[in-house]
């Protein structure tokens, strides 16, 4: 199931494309299969893509509005005139459904177009110095310049948006940006690259790519003359990332293991459907998907129901089918790891819990106690956790217990207990009658605790990566 590639051969350094001694196996999850032999890169490689990118940095931070905003706009149109090519790379390279593909495609068109806009408004105000009597006469304004060379490292489970996340704001914030996919999937990313550098409204070296294993992004992190690292992936990689990378500014987008507190007169139909829809997309690899759910006891025996209903009906099987809704795991190791996970859980199992093929059946797990690894850690798999409270009280009190805290959701008619979640759940983004694993790609995404700092979307992510210069005259 070999792919022809829609890109020069090597990887995408400097003002061109450099071939690698060695190359690494892209595998399709759901038989093993293999997709592609990408470019495998060095820590050399990275060190030569940071010193090409502080050479492009005068230009970049000098190159037009109009210039970035029309590269982005280009990769834009380009990637819409191939979405479905994209989908079907995105299928094959992940494992994910191919109806998660589709939307992760068309997420990634709105962050390119998005970052494009927001180039119109990198801006600066002016500054009433004259509040001081000593300030009088002076005229003082500042703007915002860009932060210096960006690295982005991402996760596997979106390679796509992850990536487009981390160049669209470097781009419309006049960085060069390096970015480093993960090793399993790096086909989609360097596409996307490609797209960039072949506008020929940028310097080439303003987008490079650099693969390879974790002795490559620990180059990147460590190298001083980086401007900022943005990384989405795992807590422990994240703060590992943050303690190699000091002082240099670093934005995380890590773990969570989200919540949904059910209360007693929410739409009890409306919220299972809601937890099977958000606890199973991209096979439960996302994470902002379902994973722990809190009833409030007078509902709990009903929704319990509800949803083992509801569980039945997700289909498992090949990604490529555009009904399936659960595939098979990034590898086996992933894979393994949960079906321990549900073993050692302690909880009832209502349903799943057992091999489909190389997938995970949908398992839902009830009575998930303290300590259990299902319930205090991010599962990243097909696995939702039911218990139950006895009052929204202890539904909040629960939610916040975690160390995480990126999204959470409550289902609720009542106007007071959303307005209560709102003000009481401590995470990044609290959802009301929808799943925790909505995200608007404009709006400002990021959490608190071990789920990490700093916020993404492209109008937050570019005043993360400018800094504030000020300027004071005294007119002659």
């Amino acid at each position: 199931m070999t792919i022809d590639t829609a890109w020069p051969p090597g990887l995408p350094i400097g003002d061109g494309w450099v071939e690698t001694a060695d190359t690494t196996d892209v595998l399709f999850p759901y038989d093993g299969s293999l997709v592609a032999r990408a470019p495998l890169g060095t820590p050399a490689h990275a060190t030569r893509a940071v010193e090409a990118a502080l050479a492009a940095t005068p230009a970049m931070a000098a190159l037009p509005s109009h210039a970035r905003r029309a590269a982005l706009m280009k990769a834009h149109d380009t990637l819409e005139a191939r979405r479905e090519e994209f989908e079907r790379l995105l299928v094959l390279e992940t494992g994910k459904p191919l109806v998660d593909c589709r939307v992760e495609v068309a997420r990634t068109l709105v962050t390119l177009a998005t970052a494009a806009e927001e180039v119109a408004r990198l801006h600066g105000e002016t500054v009433p110095l004259d509040l001081l009597p000593s300030g009088e006469g002076l005229v003082g304004f500042w703007t915002r310049r860009p932060i210096g060379v960006v690295a982005g490292i991402t996760g596997f489970n979106y390679p796509l948006l992850l990536a487009a996340h981390k160049i669209a704001p470097a781009v419309a914030a006049g960085c060069p940006v390096i970015v480093k996919p993960a090793p399993a999937t790096p086909l989609a990313t360097l596409w996307l690259v490609h797209l960039l550098r072949s506008s020929n409204a940028l310097p080439p070296a303003a987008v490079q790519l650099v693969t390879g294993a974790v002795e490559v992004g620990r180059t990147l992190v460590e190298d001083r003359r980086i401007g900022a690292v943005s990384f989405t992936g795992s807590a422990a990689a994240g703060h590992a990332i943050a303690r190699n990378a000091a002082p240099t500014k670093v934005l995380l987008e890590l773990g969570s293991n989200a919540a949904l507190v059910v209360a007693a007169d929410a739409d009890l139909e409306a919220a299972a459907d809601a937890v099977v829809r958000g606890g199973y997309y991209a096979s439960g690899q996302a994470c902002i998907s379902v994973q722990r759910v809190l009833v409030e006891d007078p509902v709990r025996d009903r929704f319990l129901s509800l949803l083992a209903d509801r569980v039945k009906d997700v289909s498992v099987g090949d990604p490529r089918l555009p009904g399936t809704r659960v595939a098979p795991l990034i590898d086996r190791a992933a894979t393994d790891r949960v079906l321990e996970w549900i073993s050692a859980s302690g909880a009832e199992l209502i349903t799943g819990g057992h091999r489909d093929g190389r997938a995970i059946a949908p398992t839902v797990l009830d009575g998930v106690p303290d300590g259990a690894a299902a319930w205090e850690e991010e599962i990243f798999g097909p696995v939702v956790c039911v218990r139950s409270v006895p009052d929204l009280d202890a539904a909040f009190a629960a939610v916040n217990k975690s160390r995480y805290g990126l999204h959470a959701a409550v289902f609720t008619r009542s106007l007071a207990t959303a307005f209560a979640a709102i003000e009481r759940i401590e995470a990044g983004g609290v959802v009301v009658n929808e799943v925790p694993g909505f995200r608007a790609d404009n709006m400002p995404y990021g959490g608190v605790k071990d789920s990490g700092a700093g916020r993404e979307g492209p109008r937050f992510a570019i005043e993360e990566l400018t800094v504030t210069r000020m300027a004071i005259i005294r007119p002659l």
